[in-house]
C-alpha cells in the first residue's frame, strides 16, 4: 500500500509541476505579438486577438482563445473579413505520457466571415495567399510535423468537435445581392480511427427571395491509414421557400451511404431513399477519378412525376402588361455551352414509373445514356404511351461549338385522339397510329432546330376519323348546289376512314407530305401538302372521289358525283385547320365527266349505226 501511495503522490507531483510550469513560467499571451505579426505578414491584413489566451488543465490540458478577427482590405466598406468569438482545444494529459494523442474536445464558437465582391470585381479573398517564399515553406513544415515518429496516427482520437453560431455573409456590391449562411450547429462525437462517430448539423440560409433550412445526422469513419472515409446512414433534409421556386416550396430528404477510397481514387454512394416534394426514388452513384477524365456510373429509379406542378403558373396578359419584345430588339439566342461533356465520361440509367406533363400521361419510362469524349449517346428511350409504345435513340455531339444531333423514333399503336386531346386540346384525328421518324441537324437553339432539321418519316392510322370536317356532307352540299337545291348541315363534323397513310420529309422548316391516302368504304382521298413548322400552318390540296354511294350517310342509292374527282383544300393553323371544297375545279371535273359521257354515248350510237 505504501508503494501505491508513493506512486500516486509521484504522479500528482508531476502534474502539479507541469501545471505550475505552464502557469508561472509559460504565459501563452507572451506569444500573442509574434502570432499577430506572423498572420499580418502572411495576409497583409490587420489581425487581432482581443481576449487573453488561457490554459485548461486536468483531466485535459489545452488552450483557449477568443476575440480573434482578421480585417478586410481598407478599400472595403465592411471592415471585418473573419472573426471568432471563442476557440477551445483540449488534449488529454495522461495519454501524452504514453505518446498517444487524444484530443478531448475541439470547440469553435461564433465564426463570422464576410465574403464581399466590390464594384470593380475585387473580392475579400484576394491577397490572402501571402508571399511565395512563405507558401513554399509551409509544405516543408507540415511534412516535418507529419513524419515525426514520436506520435502515431494509430493512436489519434478526438473526443468531440463542436461548431456553433458560424455565419457566412456573401455580398456582391455589383448587383446588390446579399446572402447569409448560418451553421447553427455542427457536432461530431468521439472520433477514433477505424470506428464510426456520430455527427449532426443544422444549417440555414437567407438568399435573395429564398430561404433554406437544412439539417442532418449520420456516422463518420476514418480508416487508420487515412485513405478510406465512410459515411453510414447519412440522413439529410432540406426545405427551401421562395416565390422564385416553381411550387413556392421544395422539401427534399435523402438517406445514403457513401465511401471514398483515396488509394484507388474511387467514390461510391448508395441512395437508399430520395424524396423531392412528392417525387420519391432510390439510386446508386460511382465515381472513378483516377484518370484525367473521371468516369461516372449512375442509376436512378423514380416514382410518379407530375411535371406541371414544377412549372410556373401561366400569366394572363393584360392591357397594363408591357408588350413582348420585338424580334428586332430581342437578345439573340446563343448555343448552349456543352464543353462540360468533355470533362467527364458517364453511364446513366433512369427509370420513372409515370410522368404527367402538359396534360399527357405516360408510364414505364426508361432512359439509358452513355457519355464519352464529348459525345452523348442515348441508347434507349422507351415508354408506354396511350395504349401503345415509344422507342427512340439519339446522339448529341458536343465536341464543337455548334452541336450536331441525330435521332430515330418509333411510335407504335397509340391512341392518337387521346394523345392530341391531352397534349394540345386538339380533336383532329382518331384511330390507332404508327409513326416513325429519323432525322438529324445542327444547332440546339429552338428556332434553328425548326429551320435546320432534316428528317424523313411515315405514318399509318387505322380505323379512325378526321374530326372537324364531314366530307360526305360537303359532297352532298356540293351536289345540291350543282342542282340548285339546298341542304341542311345537321350531322357531326367527322369523316370516318379505315386507313390513313403517308410519308413525309422535313427540310428548311417545312414538312412535306407527297402521298397522303385515306380510304373508306364510301370515299377515297389522296393528295399532298405542306406543314410549315415555323409558322405552324397547313396548306394541303386533296382529291376526293366517291367509291359508289353515300347511302347510309344521308345519300341516295347512286350519287351523281360518283367517280368525279372532288377537290378539297385544307388551310389554316395546326390548332384550327379550315376545310373547303374547290367548287370551280369541281364544276370543271363535272363538266368533263358529262362531256366524256356524251362522247361515249355518241360513240356507242355511231357504232350501232355502222353495225359494229
Amino acid at each position: 500500500m505504501k508503494v501505491l501511495k508513493w506512486i500516486l503522490l509521484g504522479v500528482v507531483a508531476v502534474v502539479v509541476i507541469v501545471v505550475g510550469y505552464l502557469t508561472l513560467l509559460l504565459d501563452p499571451n507572451d506569444f500573442k505579438p509574434q502570432i499577430v505579426a506572423a498572420v499580418e505578414k502572411q495576409t497583409g491584413r490587420q489581425f487581432k486577438i482581443d481576449k487573453d489566451l488561457g490554459w485548461t488543465f486536468f483531466p485535459s490540458i489545452g488552450i483557449t482563445a477568443g476575440g480573434i478577427s482578421l480585417s478586410n482590405p481598407s478599400t472595403f466598406n465592411e471592415p471585418t473579413f473573419a472573426a471568432v468569438n471563442a476557440i477551445v482545444a483540449n488534449v488529454e494529459l495522461m495519454p501524452l505520457f504514453s505518446k498517444q494523442v487524444k484530443i478531448s474536445e475541439l470547440v469553435l464558437d461564433g465564426l463570422h466571415i464576410n465574403l464581399i465582391t466590390d464594384k470593380q470585381g475585387k473580392t475579400s479573398l484576394d491577397g490572402l495567399t501571402g508571399q511565395s517564399d512563405t507558401k513554399a515553406a509551409a509544405p516543408a513544415e507540415v511534412a516535418s510535423a507529419t513524419t515525426n515518429d514520436s506520435v502515431s496516427l494509430n493512436d489519434l482520437s478526438i473526443g468531440g468537435v463542436s461548431v456553433t453560431d458560424a455565419k457566412i455573409r456573401v455580398i456582391d456590391q455589383r448587383t446588390g445581392a446579399k446572402s447569409t449562411f448560418t451553421l447553427e450547429r455542427f457536432k461530431l462525437g468521439e472520433l477514433t480511427l477505424d470506428k464510426f462517430a456520430a455527427m449532426d448539423y443544422r444549417l440555414s440560409a437567407a438568399l435573395d427571395g429564398m430561404s433554406v433550412e437544412s439539417e442532418g445526422h449520420g456516422q463518420l469513419k476514418i480508416a487508420k491509414d487515412l485513405k478510406l472515409f465512410s459515411l453510414k446512414e447519412l440522413s439529410l433534409s432540406t426545405v427551401a421557400k421562395g416565390e422564385s421556386l416553381p411550387t413556392g416550396k421544395i422539401e427534399n430528404s435523402i438517406t445514403l451511404d457513401a465511401e471514398v477510397d483515396t488509394s484507388k481514387s474511387i467514390a461510391s454512394t448508395s441512395i437508399k431513399q430520395l424524396k423531392l416534394n412528392d417525387i420519391s426514388g432510390s439510386g446508386k452513384l460511382d465515381v472513378n477519378y483516377a484518370a484525367t477524365v473521371p468516369a461516372i456510373s449512375a442509376k436512378l429509379a423514380l416514382g410518379d412525376i407530375d411535371v406541371d406542378k414544377w412549372l410556373p403558373a401561366a400569366e394572363t396578359a393584360t392591357a397594363e402588361q408591357p408588350q413582348a419584345t420585338t424580334t428586332a430588339n430581342a437578345t439573340p439566342a446563343t448555343e448552349p455551352d456543352l464543353t462540360g461533356m468533355k470533362a467527364v465520361n458517364a453511364d446513366f440509367e433512369l427509370t420513372i414509373a409515370e410522368i404527367k406533363a402538359a396534360g399527357t400521361t405516360s408510364k414505364n419510362w426508361k432512359m439509358v445514356i452513355a457519355l464519352k469524349n464529348g459525345v452523348m449517346n442515348m441508347k434507349q428511350l422507351s415508354a408506354d404511351l396511350y395504349d401503345g409504345s415509344l422507342n427512340a435513340n439519339a446522339t448529341v455531339d458536343g465536341r464543337n461549338r455548334v452541336a450536331k444531333y441525330s435521332f430515330d423514333t418509333q411510335i407504335k399503336s397509340i391512341n392518337i385522339r387521346a394523345l392530341l386531346t391531352d397534349a394540345a386540346e386538339i380533336e383532329l384525328l382518331d384511330g390507332t397510329a404508327d409513326i416513325g421518324i429519323k432525322g438529324n441537324g445542327t444547332s440546339l437553339i429552338p428556332d434553328n432546330i425548326k429551320k435546320q432539321l432534316n428528317a424523313n418519316g411515315q405514318f399509318a392510322i387505322n380505323n379512325g376519323a378526321v374530326h372537324g370536317v364531314n366530307v360526305p356532307q360537303m359532297i352532298r352540299a356540293a351536289q345540291a348546289k350543282l342542282k340548285g337545291e339546298s341542304t341542311t348541315e345537321n350531322e357531326a363534323k367527322k369523316t370516318d376512314f379505315t386507313s390513313l397513310t403517308g410519308s413525309f420529309s422535313v427540310a428548311n422548316g417545312v414538312a412535306n407530305n407527297p402521298d397522303l391516302l385515306m380510304s373508306s368504304p364510301l370515299i377515297r382521298i389522296s393528295g399532298k401538302g405542306d406543314a410549315n413548322i415555323i409558322e405552324e400552318s397547313l396548306d394541303y390540296k386533296l382529291s376526293t372521289a366517291l367509291v359508289n354511294t353515300l347511302k347510309g350517310q344521308g345519300g341516295k342509292e347512286v350519287d351523281d358525283l360518283a367517280g368525279v374527282e372532288i377537290p378539297l383544300a385544307i388551310k389554316g393553323s395546326f390548332s384550327d385547320p379550315k376545310f373547303s371544297l374547290d367548287m370551280d375545279a369541281l364544276l370543271k371535273n363535272k363538266v368533263k365527266q358529262e362531256a366524256d359521257k356524251a362522247k361515249d354515248k355518241l360513240k356507242d350510237s355511231l357504232f350501232k349505226k355502222l353495225g359494229l
